[in-house]
């Protein structure tokens, strides 16, 4: 289990959200990164090993469509 499968479980369970930076932390039970904060790649839509955090919402089905750096994140369902 790493930082991010609780988001992962998480988003399993919606059909649309958007989410402020509080929520994605409260269901982390955890800070996120200064970087979520400030560079916009770490919100890519990777599978890449180093990039954990996008595969817990790509594992779930999900994309982020949009972020609004620091504030919030709409996430998109990509399968049904």
């Amino acid at each position: 289990m790493n930082k991010y499968s609780r988001l992962e479980d998480y988003l399993k369970n919606q059909i649309e959200v958007e989410m402020s930076y509080s929520e994605i932390e409260r269901i982390l039970g955890d800070k996120l990164p200064d970087s979520s904060h400030t560079d916009r790649t770490w919100w890519a839509n990777t599978m890449h090993p180093s990039r954990t955090q996008a595969h817990s919402w790509l594992n779930a089905g999900w994309k982020v469509k949009t972020v609004n750096l620091g504030t919030s994140v709409i996430f998109v369902r990509t399968t049904e």
